[in-house]
């Protein structure tokens, strides 16, 4: 029988139980996948831990929103897909009643996207959450062009990799941040600068962008750093904060936003995928730049369906550069 994963309280990565369930039946406007993988997010590990700050669960739960498979089972007054047709998971639903983690899942139709011939299932199961993230302050709140910079932060991340590889679609200039010196090698390869730990952070910025400072600042962090962000910012820049990874709180630098006219906001991507019009239009930006070959979702590990406790774990370590992804499909049962 398959397994689907369960969450019945708050706690550490062994609070994920694989348990058998068989496939339920998907109601009006619904579709069942036969889920071949699945790509893990931070948020996902904040609501295992009871600290995800846009909600709590209500036990038992399933969890998990980006995923890949084929279609297995429609529901009623379901339009624009097939048995059988290969799709990811966009983010775009309840995670308590549509959570993926599992061998089989049932999630809304809207939140289907075809897969891309040059994807496999792998990449599939990592293109979502990353770049529409990114695709949101990158793409619909700025107008960036060649001569500017931008500054990422947790630039080692998933969302940090996709969001590197959109600015340099732009041809900007890339300033990127990390605690760990062995992740200094990988960014280097897409950043102009990386700066790790303590190293001087507007000091870079500022010659990276010949002195006019980051026209965006894409940061997950806040806390205390947030003023040295403002600072590194040109006049009339933007910060997008879509994050809260800090303990600390986040004073606000008032004076420098005043001096420099900067604006500072929030982001998450249910600004994009809760809008019709809005998901569509980055679902077509996406889509056609990895069929280009121009975005490439970057994979830091794989992990069997077994291992998804052992997967949450290294996700708790902050070591990987990119997705990690659970492979369901190589170990599935029937």
């Amino acid at each position: 029988m398959p397994r689907i994963v369960q969450l019945y309280r708050t706690g550490g990565p062994e609070e994920l139980r694989l348990e058998e369930a068989p496939p339920a039946e998907p109601g009006s406007g619904e579709v069942r996948l036969t889920v071949q993988a699945i790509g893990l997010n931070n948020s996902e590990a904040q609501l295992r831990r009871g600290d995800y700050p846009m909600g709590t669960a209500h036990f038992p739960t399933r969890i998990g929103r980006e995923c890949s498979g084929f279609v297995a089972a429609i529901g009623a007054g379901v339009v624009g897909v097939e048995v059988g047709d290969e799709v990811s998971t966009i983010p775009a639903f309840d995670v308590q009643r549509n959570g993926v983690y599992g061998e089989w899942a049932i999630v809304p139709v809207e939140a289907l996207a075809k897969v891309p011939s040059c994807l496999n299932r792998l990449e599939a199961a990592a293109v979502w959450q990353p770049y529409l993230t990114a695709y949101g302050p990158f793409v619909e709140h700025t107008r960036l062009q060649r001569s500017d910079t931008v500054l990422i932060t947790a630039a080692a991340s998933s969302v940090g990799r996709a969001a590197m590889q959109v600015a340099r679609l732009f041809g900007c200039r890339i300033v990127a941040t990390t605690r760990s010196t062995e992740k200094r090698k990988t960014l280097e390869a897409d950043a102009d600068r990386v700066v790790v730990g303590g190293e001087d952070l507007i000091e870079a910025v500022m010659t990276v962008s010949e002195g006019r400072g980051a026209s965006l600042v894409f940061d997950p962090i806040a806390g205390p750093g947030l003023g040295a962000l403002a600072e590194a910012t040109k006049p009339g820049g933007l910060i997008v904060e879509y994050g809260q990874l800090a303990v600390e709180p986040t004073p606000f630098p008032l004076l420098t936003c005043l001096r420099k006219g900067l604006v500072i906001r929030g982001y998450t991507l249910w600004e994009i995928t809760r809008d019709s019009v809005r998901r569509e239009r980055a679902k077509q930006w996406i889509h056609d730049r990895l069929a280009a070959g121009e975005l490439r979702p970057t994979i830091d590990r794989v992990f069997p369906f077994d291992r998804i406790v052992d997967a949450h774990r290294y996700l708790e370590t902050g070591k990987q550069t990119g997705k990690i992804v659970i492979d369901v499909a190589a170990g599935a049962r029937q």
